[in-house]
């Protein structure tokens, strides 16, 4: 696949200035040298545990120092700004909430480009507008580094068990190098194309996600109305063409599956707020390109409804609950 995407480095960060690419890929030969990481919350901190528990040295920041304790304890180097990470190492990844903490954390007072070295590949794994993805490329090539995106797929589950999906977008001569970390963390490493085809990938991605989760949640509570148990709804779903992976691995009818948001008062997971800001990315994006999405607009506007309604902070799969609280008003 990657070889569709063969091109130039002007070709691939829009027209911008040349780096010495055989200067910055003699890092896939660095092995286990220390590695940064800025950003240590619910996708960040098993993500660095398992960079940690693959041999490599980490050395990590968090806006919440508290967060970054049980890394510590685990053997991580605790700094004091994204700026102290870039002084110390030539391999960082970040992951972070949204396009304001990205740009942040890259280019603000003690961002990263204040104090990152010559040849430093940064990893991006937030979930951002791709244009954003694009300025900090552009950012980072003038201070003489190489900016990739690779957004994740798959939840904390998949974080804490390195199964992620990383989906990649940056110069093709980088990718080995980027792949080399990438699979201490994720079970699939995917090239897409040139910087901010990842965001693309997972925006398209999560807004698919949105509307089938909505559709599980609407389907579960018909079933259930019309007298239906819920297991075995989702039994019969699951061997049908409805079957989908709201509805087989992260259903939303509690008591369906254990070990899901559903089956604990829809804590932890992918919060309603997230997924609220990553399909307005989608809106974004739609609207930039004239891409009609009437079912991601209307995802939108119901995970908007949710948060204004006290679901901030629950599991997007939540929306089975905030359909049932629909139905007596």
């Amino acid at each position: 696949m990657a070889a569709l995407f063969r091109g130039s480095r002007n070709l691939l960060l829009g027209g911008t200035k040349h780096v010495d690419l055989a200067f910055v890929s003699s890092r896939s030969m660095a092995s286990k040298t220390p590695i940064g990481f800025v950003g240590l919350g619910n996708m960040g901190s098993p993500m660095a545990k398992n960079l940690l528990r693959n041999g490599y040295p980490v050395i990590a920041t968090d806006v919440f120092p508290e967060s970054c304790k049980e890394l510590q304890d685990m053997g991580a180097q605790v700094v004091d700004s994204p700026a102290d990470v870039a002084e110390k190492a030539d391999r960082i990844l970040t992951m972070l909430p949204s396009s304001p903490n990205v740009i942040e954390v890259y280019t603000g007072p003690n961002g990263i480009l204040k104090k990152v070295k010559k040849g430093t590949l940064l990893i991006d794994s937030s979930t951002i507008d791709p244009a954003v993805s694009r300025e900090m490329a552009v950012a980072a090539e003038k201070m003489g580094a190489v900016f990739m995106d690779a957004p994740v797929s798959g939840g904390v589950g998949a974080a804490s068990l390195a199964k992620l999906t990383f989906m990649v977008g940056g110069a093709e001569e980088e990718y080995n190098a980027a792949q080399e970390l990438l699979t201490c963390m994720g079970a699939n490493v995917v090239y897409c194309g040139g910087v901010g085809t990842g965001q693309a990938a997972k925006i398209c991605n999560n807004m698919l996600l949105a509307i089938g989760m909505i559709g599980t949640a609407e389907t579960m509570n018909l079933g259930i109305r019309l007298g239906l148990d819920p297991k075995l709804l989702a039994k019969i779903l699951n061997m049908s063409s409805g079957r989908c992976w709201s509805s087989d691995t992260y259903n939303p009818a509690p008591g369906v599956m254990e070990g899901v948001p559903s089956a604990n008062n829809y804590q932890g997971g992918f919060g309603t707020t997230l997924m609220a800001k990553d399909l307005g990315l989608a809106q974004n994006t739609a609207t930039n390109t004239k891409t009609p999405i009437p079912l991601g607009s209307l995802a939108h506007q119901i995970f908007r409804v949710m948060c204004a309604r006290g679901y901030a902070n629950k599991d997007f799969s939540s929306v089975f609950q905030f359909l049932r609280e629909e139905e007596g008003q």
